[in-house]
């Protein structure tokens, strides 16, 4: 159930990611890094139709990250690409040719290769504190600093800073989800109200909705798609190692393979997202 639900949500979220970046490139470019971009684009029903792609996709995810661990689940949501792929290839009417089908080989075969050879386990107890706080910051950190540079170039050439940033925050959205999910199991709803984790995801979530919109508003799909579906895993697996005591196996065959999948995974994911199918726009000049 754990990849049937995985599978579900990555089929929503990349439906949604194309919907939102279709209705986001039409919004004024000053709106970049605002959150007023959210409230002018909830006035587009082409955008709402992929918010609500995107929070079925959400919910299929904590489904899913419920019933499994965070480094089972992450790869499975790097698929989001594929269905992206399909529906943008669908109202582009290309080809998938033989880069298309690159792609496809190496996201699959990355996801399966990691999934494989890791086979990720949850650990009998959480890191700490401390250890738990130092992964956080440094996500948020690194968020922070890919923000940063992306304000010091030309519109056009954000998307790919403000994606990856988005995707970590994600990646980290994913592991407190994870948390909450298992506090509900264990206490029950009320002692959740009572933690920050949930107030926190909230945050996260509406902090990276207004990043990507950014980046889908900016420049065309290509530019921001592959940086977010990159760096959400990748932020989401090394929560889940770091401080939710996620195991994956460390044999030099398992830690090869592990590698190569992941490797897969990035380059099968820029691979997609630069084919010609993915939609795209002429480049615009800052306001």
């Amino acid at each position: 159930m754990v990849y049937v639900f995985g599978l579900a949500a990555a089929c929503m979220l990349g439906i949604g990611f194309v919907l939102q970046q279709h209705a986001a490139e039409r919004a004024p470019a000053s709106e970049v890094l605002h959150f007023r971009l959210l409230w002018d684009l909830a006035h587009s029903g082409l955008w709402l139709g992929g918010i609500g792609c995107m929070v079925a996709g959400q919910l299929l995810s904590a489904v899913s990250l419920a019933k499994g661990d965070l480094s089972q689940v992450e790869p499975l949501l790097v698929t989001n690409l594929l269905f992206a792929f399909a529906l943008a290839r669908k109202l582009s009417g290309q080809r998938l040719g033989p880069s298309g089908w690159a792609g496809v080989v190496l996201l699959g075969g990355g996801v399966a290769a990691f999934t494989l050879a890791g086979q990720p386990t949850a650990g009998a107890a959480d890191a700490g504190t401390g250890r738990q706080w130092l992964v956080i910051g440094l996500v948020v950190g690194l968020a922070l600093v890919l923000i940063g540079f992306a304000r010091h170039l030309p519109l056009f050439e954000e998307p790919p800073l403000l994606a990856m940033a988005a995707g970590l925050l994600y990646g980290l959205q994913d592991a407190l989800t994870r948390v909450s999910t298992n506090v509900i199991g264990s206490d029950g709803i009320l002692a959740l109200l009572a933690r920050w984790e949930p107030y926190a995801v909230v945050g996260l979530a509406v902090t990276g909705l207004m990043l990507v919109q950014s980046a889908f508003e900016a420049g065309p799909l290509r530019m921001s798609l592959p940086g977010l579906t990159a760096a959400e895993p990748l932020a989401g697996i090394a929560c889940g190692i770091g401080f939710l005591g996620d195991q994956l196996r460390t044999d030099a065959f398992a830690i090869a393979w592990e590698v190569a999948g992941l490797a897969g995974i990035v380059v099968g994911v820029f691979v997609l997202a630069r084919h010609p199918a993915m939609p795209g726009q002429a480049t615009r000049e800052e306001e």
